[in-house]
């Protein structure tokens, strides 16, 4: 919590008494995604005068980032693919909206001043624009797993030294910053983020290692992509957390408990030393911690779902089984040892669970290689993004060498 409390009262006091209400500028990486998506619908439905769109970057869809840009009013868009500039270019020809391509004018627009950014690139391509955001200052509301998990110390610490404020956008993290006081930490006793337990919560490990890739990623709350369900299957989208929320919240992994929740409405609980548990609770609805992000220090009006308990009739909660899911313990032990060593968990998931996707190796056999490859590469220091980057790839070499052994 120290890292996201530091700069919680200046960025407070820039913002005035009023939580937010005069007109913040804001980028967005990753605004074709699933999350950019939410977060342009929040701004293009909040009052005139809200919000200022600085930047918006995606990828290579040019052309639903130039309807993005237009509907948002952008000032810049830009697309990571260089070949997809011309089709950007023709698309936003006539509207006085900038184009930029190329990894260079990514991170160019990520550095951009901005009062609120959204991290939402996916994967490794992730680490060098939100670094650049991060360093700029301001806010920045953290959707990419791969900058906390592997980079998250150098994360922190740019942001101490920016008065950056981070932002968690995962509903788990943000329901645990929403239910954190200001004692910080030294008041917490432990925090506990809650999984749905994904489509195979009671299947056996029989029936599991029979499982198909289209059984993984119908998961039975959220909507998501196919990697972030078989991670949810896994559970190694849980493991991940434990590691986002130790840097995020300066807890080590001892103090961070996970629990099975099925219904998904409580995503997040804080136990505190005078025995008090403050949890969060919503319908399961990415739009209400992307809207509690965008409008923080202030709240926003959205037209989401609300919460009905007495429809909901019993919250229920278990404990992860430590032997089915196995991703679970991988992940701390990676958190445990430090260094390089949660970006070699995080590279060798990445490729085991696209093996699993192209029906290469089994769905256990994703756990089994992760391990193998923990072993072999080991850990090292990260003390910038090239130390990262490097084991990284480290990792995903061991990774494809192991995929004949897990076939």
């Amino acid at each position: 919590m120290t890292g996201m409390k530091a700069a919680a009262t200046s960025a407070q006091a820039a913002l005035g008494d009023a939580g937010g209400t005069a007109e913040r500028r804001v980028t967005v990486l990753g605004a074709t995604g699933s999350i950019g998506r939410a977060t342009l619908d929040l701004i293009a439905d909040a009052p005139e005068g809200r919000f200022s769109v600085q930047a918006l970057v995606a990828n290579g869809n040019a052309e639903a980032l130039a309807a993005a840009a237009r509907r948002v009013r952008a000032r810049l868009a830009v697309v990571a693919d260089a070949a997809a500039l011309p089709v950007l270019r023709a698309a936003l020809a006539g509207t006085g909206i900038e184009t930029a391509a190329g990894a260079a004018a990514v991170v160019e627009a990520a550095a951009m001043p901005a009062d609120w950014t959204m991290a939402g690139i996916v994967g490794a391509a992730g680490l060098a624009p939100t670094l650049a955001a991060v360093a700029q200052g301001g806010m920045v509301a953290i959707a990419n797993k791969e900058c906390l998990v592997c980079a998250g110390a150098a994360l922190i610490a740019s942001a101490r030294r920016a008065g950056t404020m981070l932002l968690p956008v995962d509903s788990e993290h943000n329901a645990i910053f929403q239910a954190m006081d200001s004692a910080g930490p030294e008041g917490v006793e432990r925090i506990v983020l809650t999984a749905s337990g994904g489509p195979f919560w009671n299947w056996s490990l029989t029936q599991m290692g029979q499982a198909s890739a289209a059984q993984a990623v119908a998961h039975p709350v959220w909507r998501m992509g196919a990697k972030i369900s078989v991670d949810s299957a896994t559970m190694m989208n849980k493991g991940l957390e434990i590691i986002e929320a130790a840097h995020l919240f300066d807890l080590p992994d001892d103090r961070i408990d996970v629990l099975v929740h099925r219904q998904a409405l409580v995503h997040g609980l804080v136990y505190y030393r005078d025995g008090s548990v403050v949890a969060q609770l919503a319908p399961p609805d990415m739009h209400t911690p992307i809207a509690h992000a965008l409008a923080w220090p202030g709240r926003m009006t959205v037209a989401t779902p609300r919460l009905d308990l007495a429809a909901a009739g019993s919250l229920s909660f278990e404990k992860p089984d430590a032997e089915r899911f196995p991703a679970l313990g991988l992940a701390r032990a990676a958190l445990r040892a430090g260094g390089t060593a949660p970006a070699v968990l995080n590279a060798a998931n990445e490729v085991a669970v696209r093996l699993f996707l192209d029906g290469r190796i089994g769905f256990l056999s994703i756990a089994a290689m992760i391990a193998a490859v923990m072993t072999e590469v080991g850990a090292s220091r990260a003390d910038d993004l090239e130390a990262v980057l490097a084991a990284d790839a480290e990792a995903r070499a061991a990774a494809e060498a192991h995929a004949r052994t897990y076939a």
